[in-house]
């Protein structure tokens, strides 16, 4: 399952993983930003949302996303730029709104609205205490 954005103004951006929720989940995914490929990591034992937030190097930057108020706001973030989003609800959103600060450019616009349409509900802590069966399950099946 994935997700893509694009636009006349924007990279075109694009995600693909496995489903969970109706979107593309976290793991193992495959990010893809102007063209070429971007690697996306974190670290899921982390008290902190800061310590959780996914790390993205993309066309040579280098990018957080995580969670910042609840599970509807999260914030992508570089050196000296912030793009802010907010959904009007965690699960089914109808509208996505979105702020930004800093010197944000169309790549930082493409890959924050990108992330709104990826599971992202284990970037809390409560998300990330629930999926740890999960992906327990995961990590069992890359050995069977």
């Amino acid at each position: 399952m994935g997700t893509m954005v694009t636009g006349d103004s924007v990279p075109v951006s694009s995600y693909v993983a496995s489903p969970y929720g109706g979107k593309p989940r976290i793991a193992q995914g495959t990010l893809n930003v102007a063209g070429q490929h971007a690697v996306v990591s974190r670290n899921v034992w982390r008290w902190s949302k800061v310590g959780r937030a996914l790390r993205i190097r993309a066309v040579g930057r280098e990018y957080a996303y995580r969670e910042t108020v609840n599970k509807r706001h999260h914030v992508l973030e570089r050196q000296e730029a912030q793009v802010l989003m907010t959904r009007s609800s965690w699960k089914n959103s109808e509208i996505i709104s979105g702020e930004t600060r800093g010197s944000v450019d169309s790549v930082d616009v493409s890959l924050a609205i990108l992330f709104e349409g990826v599971y992202t509900r284990n970037l809390s802590l409560w998300g990330a205490v629930v999926s740890t069966p999960g992906r327990f399950l995961d990590s069992l099946g890359a050995f069977w």
